[in-house]
């Protein structure tokens, strides 16, 4: 049998410089290979008469060829090449353009198979750019073709030929499944459903496929989980805050008012301080609900009950935005805060590590560098991990395990539909922020295509002449040969662009997140500070800071986003006193691109915004970056599949509570599968 983990540049048609080209699509070995799965298929089985031939559709038709093929010269590099086919019911032009060489692959008189898009016009039947076979050797046409997501140096053809060679390689895959549960639920094997998902015989072989594949990734997530949750949460004994320690004494010093629902899961978190089971808590909250100051006033509860707190960010930006608020926030009370970053000196390094092994600090705020063997903690009693998503469950372990059984609280701002949260977090009690501050204003947001790029551009002027100040956000950091799409513009190159002409009179400032993380910080400082007026970025500043006096955020290639990291993005204006406005500019007319634009436009609610997300664009990418320490989602939409994952989730419950470590003789298969697909990640840099 084949070993799976061969490197891709082995298959039959690879090699050392396509490898690398398979290796910018995450494909690195067989098994990446062939589990990379189709997004889309192209039904070219079904062969119609000319005569049937309906204007604007795609078809697959077999003809004659009643002409040569002619060839226009049109001038330099450009032609049109024509071809009169037939078949016993009408005639047919085929059009393709720039294609020279097809007049030596077609002849008068031979039989060819064509698919295509149609054109009729006054009865006349056109088909435009046909792929086509001859009859008897089909590679085209004549069957379901898989559609897979390319960059440019990779054709489509290219693709399904080194797919099929991987296929062919690969031999007969191991089953991953026990038998029993193949039968159980009476699956094709895991060898016929990956040849299947790739080139179906049939639709109904493809929907055969599909269900057992889906089922793998789905039960081998909620086994994961089901086996992580069973090490972590033993029946122990945790820390019983005391209930002389009120938070109402930060509450009533705050100089705004809490909103009925932070007040609502302060109680709630309360409660759970004060039991002696370890607490475990999702902390929801839409963008700008006041999750922050949440977390402070429960680590304020754990400092004057005896104990230290941690708050684990995922970038060094909001580190240090939630190290300024604890000092602003908890300083008077004699708490000491400090801060533990990847960009700190050595002798800053080791002063803090000191203070933090000693007790002399009381919370520390920071990114994975708290994860690092050498921090050692005093008498660690709460665990607050910002945006969970981009830290995978064992990292939550890591720092779980510095303590004695310490309470944790998890808090996300990407909007996660809430039977899908507890099926994520099922260890997890959870909290919902549904209520913005009085303050915030509600962001006006639009859409446009590129040819509003002149109006943009004079709003941008608009705003700043007022005082104002603007994001632009770039989907690249610069520019890639991996995009075939011309269109679009790096964050380097656009700032660039504008600093040079578009908006040479204004301060403009370029930051991603390739930059030292001290030049990101200072750039930041300076944008929060008023001394720049546009900031061209990456979604380093997706979860970035406060900067009250921004009002605008124009989204470059919004089609290339998903809708909750839009919504993320949009929140960063809209913090101060100022109307603000979110443009999202988008190329392409697809009804998915219109679907999803429309639903940014209509509405502001996180909630909404996550579920259309989850509906549209699947769940594999669904929190804007890979889901860190849980198993990427190849082929199972979290939204379209959940009756499935109803069903595997009470299937994973059964066979954890019979055999909690899979540790069983029939349960191998499940426990190799469990452990091949969760792994840790190291951190994201954004």
């Amino acid at each position: 049998m084949t070993d799976l983990k061969n490197d891709v540049k082995y298959v039959k048609g690879v090699g050392p410089s396509r490898a690398k080209s398979l290796n910018k699509l995450g494909i690195y070995t067989l098994e990446d290979l062939i589990t990379y799965f189709p997004r889309g298929y192209e039904d070219r089985s079904q062969i119609k008469k000319i005569v049937d031939l309906a204007d604007g559709e795609k078809a697959t038709i077999e003809a004659r060829a009643i002409s040569s093929v002619n060839t226009r010269i049109l001038g330099r590099n450009k032609s049109v090449e024509k071809l009169m086919v037939t078949d016993e019911t009408d005639n047919c032009t085929i059009t393709w353009f720039n294609q020279t060489y097809i007049s030596k692959q077609i002849k008068r008189g031979g039989y060819y198979r064509f698919f295509g898009k149609v054109n009729v016009k006054i009865g006349l039947k056109e088909m435009m750019s046909p792929v086509f076979d001859e009859i008897g050797k089909s590679n085209n046409t004549g069957k379901i073709i898989p559609s897979y997501s390319l960059i440019y140096e990779i054709k489509p053809n290219t693709i399904r030929r080194i797919i099929q060679n991987g296929l062919e390689a690969a031999e007969n895959i191991e089953e991953t499944v026990p038998n029993y549960i193949v039968e159980k639920y009476n699956f094709i094997d895991y060898n016929t459903a990956i040849h299947q998902i790739h080139f179906p015989d049939s639709f109904d072989n493809f929907k055969k496929a599909r269900r057992r594949l889906v089922f793998d990734e789905l039960l081998a997530m909620q086994l994961g989980l089901l086996k992580l949750k069973g090490e972590n949460n033993k029946e122990v004994k945790g820390i019983k805050y005391s209930k002389d320690v009120n938070m109402s004494d930060v509450i009533n010093d705050l100089p705004f008012k809490l909103t009925g629902a932070q007040t609502r899961v302060l109680e709630e978190i309360n409660k759970d301080m004060e039991s002696d089971k370890p607490m475990n808590r999702l902390l929801q909250g839409d963008v700008g609900s006041g999750k922050t100051i949440v977390a402070l006033i429960s680590a304020y509860k754990a400092v004057k009950s005896g104990y230290q707190a941690v708050i684990l960010a995922p970038t060094m930006i909001l580190a240090n935005q939630h190290l300024e608020n604890c000092i602003n926030t908890l300083g008077k009370y004699g708490i000491e805060c400090v801060g533990l970053v990847g960009g700190m000196t050595a002798k800053q390094k080791r002063l803090a590590l000191e203070k933090i092994e000693s007790g002399e600090v009381d919370i520390i705020i920071g990114t994975h560098a708290i994860l690092e063997e050498n921090v050692v903690f005093n008498k660690l009693g709460l665990v607050v991990t910002d945006e969970q998503h981009r830290f995978g469950v064992k990292q939550r372990s890591t720092i779980v395990a510095k303590g004695d059984n310490p309470d944790v609280l998890v808090m996300s701002a990407t909007p996660i539909p809430r039977t899908l949260a507890l099926i994520l977090y099922g260890d997890l009690d959870i909290s919902i922020i549904d209520e913005l501050p009085p303050n915030r204003k509600k962001i006006e947001t639009v859409a446009v295509s590129k040819k509003m790029e002149t109006r943009v551009n004079n709003f941008i002027r608009e705003q700043v002449d007022s005082g104002r100040q603007a994001y632009i956000v770039c989907p690249l950091v610069e520019e890639s040969e991996n995009i075939e799409d011309d269109y679009l513009i790096s964050a380097t190159e656009l700032a660039k662009k504008y600093q040079e002409e578009v908006f040479k009179n204004y301060r403009v400032e370029c930051l991603h997140g390739k930059m030292r993380p001290k030049e990101k910080d200072e750039i930041m400082q300076r944008f929060k500070n008023g001394e720049i007026d546009i900031l061209v970025s990456t979604t380093v500043i997706e979860v970035g800071v406060d900067v009250p006096n921004a009002s605008l955020m124009v989204i470059e290639n919004a089609e290339r986003f998903g809708l909750a990291q839009l919504h993320q993005l949009r929140g960063r204006v809209g913090r101060g006193e100022y109307k603000s406005y979110c443009v999202l500019k988008y190329t392409g007319n697809s009804q998915n691109t219109r679907d999803r634009m429309e639903t940014m436009v209509k509405t502001e609610n996180g909630m909404i915004v996550a579920e259309k997300d989850l509906e549209l664009r699947g769940s594999g990418d669904f929190f804007g970056t890979a889901q860190h320490g849980l198993p990427e989602f190849k082929i199972a939409n979290l939204f379209n599949d959940v009756e499935q994952l109803k069903e595997v989730q009470a299937l994973a419950i059964q066979l954890i509570g019979e055999d909690p470590t899979l540790s069983q003789q029939k349960n191998k298969k499940l426990n190799k599968l469990v452990e091949s697909k969760f792994t840790v990640k190291e951190e994201i840099t954004i």
